[in-house]
């Protein structure tokens, strides 16, 4: 059960990198392990082939809006209430699938998110400013990072039987 903690957490911290990043990777790795036709839990919605498009197209868009100049800071505190939202919210849905307790996994996520953010907005300003790396450039990184990262996590993730009809 501490490795599904540690997913938790772990995807929180790509949701500090990139918000939307995390809800993307992880609703379409749940289309391929639980797909929902009639959601009856919360979970189920990330399932939906339409709710995974959707995130996908979000995050490509962030990706892009990143590199814009005048791009909001990711440390101001709306948007990184957005990031501890996404982070909690994608913490809980792998608690849940895998079997854990999603408050646990929601509050995991959430710090993630918040460690997430801090760190990557720290490394980006060092790369930039003290080592003269352009900000695109470290966006780049993080953007990979954020991809590669995210995808080892949702792809290690195993769905917990369930009694029938309950997932």
């Amino acid at each position: 059960m501490t490795n599904t903690y540690l997913k938790s957490f772990g995807i929180g911290v790509i949701a500090g990198m990139r918000s939307m990043m995390a809800p993307a990777l992880l609703s379409r790795k749940l289309v391929r392990t639980i797909p929902a036709k009639q959601p009856t839990k919360p979970v189920h919605y990330l399932a939906l082939p339409p709710v995974s498009i959707g995130l996908a197209v979000m995050a490509g868009g962030e990706i892009i809006g990143d590199k814009v100049p005048g791009a909001p800071n990711r440390t101001k505190p709306a948007v990184l209430g957005g990031r501890i939202v996404s982070g909690a919210g994608c913490g809980a849905a792998i608690s849940e699938v895998e079997g854990g307790q999603a408050p646990l996994g929601a509050l995991l996520g959430g710090l993630g998110a918040v460690v997430g953010t801090l760190v990557f907005f720290r490394m980006r300003t060092f790369l930039d400013h003290d080592l003269g790396i352009p900000d695109t450039i470290g966006a780049l990184a993080e953007d990979a990072l954020a991809i590669g990262a995210g995808w080892s996590i949702v792809n290690s993730i195993e769905v917990a039987p369930q009694p029938e009809g309950a997932m």
